[in-house]
Formats: structure tokens, sequence, C-alpha cells
């Protein structure tokens, strides 16, 4: 119940991006494979800043 009011990290909000991108990018993946791929760069830039992150820590 407390944890409703919590804030999230810089972290959790990166690792809700990257799992969402990557989501898409799974879609797409029969539709249109360009796109994919551009979800999967994406998300692969968002991994490297959230290790960045993890390292600092």
């Amino acid at each position: 119940m407390f944890g409703l009011f919590k804030k999230k990290s810089e972290v959790e909000k990166l690792h809700e991006k990257y799992k969402k991108l990557m989501q898409e990018a799974y879609q797409l993946q029969s539709v249109n494979r360009s796109e994919s791929d551009q979800k999967y760069v994406e998300a692969d830039e968002i991994l490297k800043k959230i290790t960045l992150l993890e390292q600092k820590k």
C-alpha cells in the first residue's frame, strides 16, 4: 500500500522503456523488419544507459 506513492528511479523508468521497445520490436518483426531493427537499436541504447547507471551505484 505504501509503495503506491514511491517515485520510480531513473533505472526503473529505463527498464520499463526498454521492455516496451523490445515488445514493439518483437511485434513488428513479422510486419516490417526495418522498423523492428530500429526498435532493437533504440532498446540497445537504453540498455547501455541502464548498465552505466547501475555501475555508478
